[in-house]
């Protein structure tokens, strides 16, 4: 017995354990150690490049991503405003999504709720064009969007309500304003320019002749782009497609809130098939084409199939063009019934959407069918494969509306002809009224391009031009007003500026974040700075149609997401409160990633 003593083998087997026992302690504690590092680690700070056009060809987004720069940078978040071209821009954003955050100028009216399916639903997330150029999916929004679809009267407007909170609150993008279109035009040749720049593009063919020898329509504009391309299935950086609208005809018009008979005469709806509702519309008589084939049903259809994907189904997946796809997508397919009759299925959606499809620009079958081919774009990559529809300038286009191409320079000139064949020139006077068309005052419409607002606004004084064909700057207003035979034109744009987020990476793929981010905005502050009062704030995209409800109507002092401050000037302490409440972290007036 050894009394107290253990044996030489347990003590070593007890060695062995204890020293088994310590290391594990020392690599716990190292992997404890390891932990509290990575936990200490310096977070990166938040940043963010906003871009948008250079100030030369749009100073009023310039001058709101640079007010947006300094209210962030304010808040913490390390902001930089990078100018990019149009083309270029375009490209970025709506063709390969390589952008965090862009100021822009929504190109087209905002008249009908559905014109949101395609900014928003997720369905149209990885498109190109405006559809959905944000990578946006929310299943609210999402479900909200497809119900509104097929609702009518107190529902609907209901809907329509939750949709604008929900987008208001989870912000894919935020609404800054509308501005007003500035126009100046001299009466001394033409008359009645009070409204001829409203709603309809046709209304500038309703303008009185004061000069008998005044037999073209002279129009100066900034934008260039419309002397080298009028493609309508492209979705640029460039201002509504008001010429585009005059050349390409389409079966029916928006018209104040609804629509009116153009191409297609008259139509009927069929809701007694299994497929659902059927839209039957029969087209006018003796309809033509500018390079003097007829346009029939067939053209319709083919419109519709084009309109689907512009290969069509030459590839293996869908390539569907940059604009239209939202009001089309409710035709499920078209179908000739005979020269003058087409069908159009639209089996889940209700009237009033199913009309709005008949807006879209009519193509000729034996212009496009070409076109479905696949482009090669000389190495310019846009991320997917694209045809020839997509990319070609159209020119010279072959429409069917009132005016027809006849020549064009490169960045200097564009000049139409009234197209004699139209049927605009026969129609019946009520019909007329209705329709917002009468027969033209003047053979030809010619287009020049020049520099700067200015220069504009001095050609239209001079009598060198008739009219500004787009918006010039608040600061000519005063000289506009001041000139003997120049007229203001004042109009609500229906398009608005906002600043777009790309959600599909962090941070921005926060909807908190993006929210945080809409209460550093004053848009009063922006309305006033920027456009000298020419502009009116809004908060939802809707602004101004009257589906608006009280909830996300912009009122002076307070909306759905009010500024963190007063008069331009950010409250740091509210900022950096709501921030930390958040989750996020300061570091020395940075803001550190969540």
């Amino acid at each position: 017995m050894y009394g107290g003593s253990q044996s030489p083998r347990t003590l070593s087997r007890r060695a062995v354990l204890g020293s088994a026992a310590a290391g594990l302690a020392a690599t716990s504690g190292c992997m404890q150690r390891m932990r509290t590092l990575a936990g200490n680690k310096e977070a990166s700070a938040v940043s963010l490049s906003i871009k948008t056009r250079p100030a030369d060809e749009d100073p009023g987004a310039m001058r709101i991503a640079r007010e947006l720069e300094s209210w962030f940078d304010t808040a913490g978040v390390d902001t930089t405003v990078q100018p990019v071209t149009a083309a270029e821009l375009y490209r970025q954003t709506l063709l390969s999504h390589e952008f965090d955050a862009f100021v822009g100028r929504y190109p087209y009216r905002q008249t009908t709720a559905d014109s949101l399916y395609s900014l928003v639903h997720s369905s149209f997330a990885a498109e190109r064009g405006w559809q959905n150029p944000f990578g946006f999916a929310d299943l609210e929004v999402d479900e909200l969007l497809t119900a509104q679809r097929r609702q009518s009267g107190d529902r609907r407007a209901e809907t329509l309500a939750s949709l604008q909170e929900q987008l208001a609150n989870v912000c894919p993008f935020l609404v800054i304003g509308t501005p007003d279109s500035i126009r100046a035009a001299n009466t001394t040749r033409f008359s009645g320019w009070t409204g001829a720049f409203g709603e309809s593009p046709l209304r500038l063919l309703t303008l009185g002749r004061v000069d008998p020898a005044a037999t073209t329509l002279r129009l100066v504009t900034t934008d260039s782009r419309v002397t080298r391309n009028l493609n309508p299935l492209m979705a640029p950086f460039r201002r509504r497609g008001r010429i585009t609208s005059l050349v390409y005809d389409s079966l029916a018009r928006q018209y104040h809130r609804g629509v009116v008979p153009l191409a297609g005469v008259d139509w009927e709806w069929d809701t007694t098939g299994r497929g659902g509702a059927v839209l039957r519309v029969t087209l006018r008589d003796d309809l033509q084409w500018h390079d003097g084939e007829a346009l029939t049903a067939a053209d319709v259809a083919f419109t519709y199939r084009m309109l689907a994907d512009t290969s069509l189904g030459a590839f293996e997946q869908a390539v569907p063009p940059t604009r239209y796809r939202g009001r089309a997508s409710v035709v499920t397919e078209a179908t000739v019934v005979d020269e003058r009759t087409v069908e159009l299925a639209c089996p889940d959606c209700s009237r009033a959407v199913a009309e709005r499809a008949l807006t879209v620009p009519l193509l000729a079958e034996h212009v496009w069918r070409e076109r479905a081919n696949e482009a090669d774009i000389g190495g310019v990559g846009i991320g997917a494969a694209t045809t020839e529809a997509l990319v070609t300038d159209a020119i010279p286009p072959v429409g069917s509306g009132p005016l027809q191409f006849d020549t064009a320079s490169d960045r200097e000139s564009l000049r139409l002809t009234v197209f004699d064949d139209h049927f605009s020139t026969a129609m019946d006077p009520a019909d007329s009224v209705a329709a917002s068309t009468l027969d033209p005052p003047f053979d030809a419409v010619e287009i020049g391009f020049v520099g700067s607002d200015a220069t504009a606004v001095e050609l239209v004084e001079s009598g060198d031009a008739d009219a500004t064909a787009v918006g010039v700057g608040s600061d000519l207003v005063r000289s506009i007003g001041r000139a003997d035979d120049l007229t203001l034109l004042l109009d609500q744009s229906g398009s608005f500026y906002f600043l777009g987020f790309n959600v599909r990476s962090a941070p921005l793929s926060n909807s908190r974040f993006r929210n945080l981010l809409s209460h550093l905005v004053d848009r009063q502050h922006l309305v006033d700075t920027v456009f000298d009062g020419y502009a009116t704030p809004a908060v939802s995209p809707l602004s101004g149609t009257g589906l608006v409800p009280e909830t996300v109507q912009w009122v002076p002092g307070g909306t759905v997401t009010p500024f963190l401050g007063s008069n331009g000037e950010l409250d740091t302490g509210q900022v950096r409160s709501a921030f930390r409440e958040a989750g996020y972290r300061y570091d020395s007036g940075t803001l550190l990633q969540s």
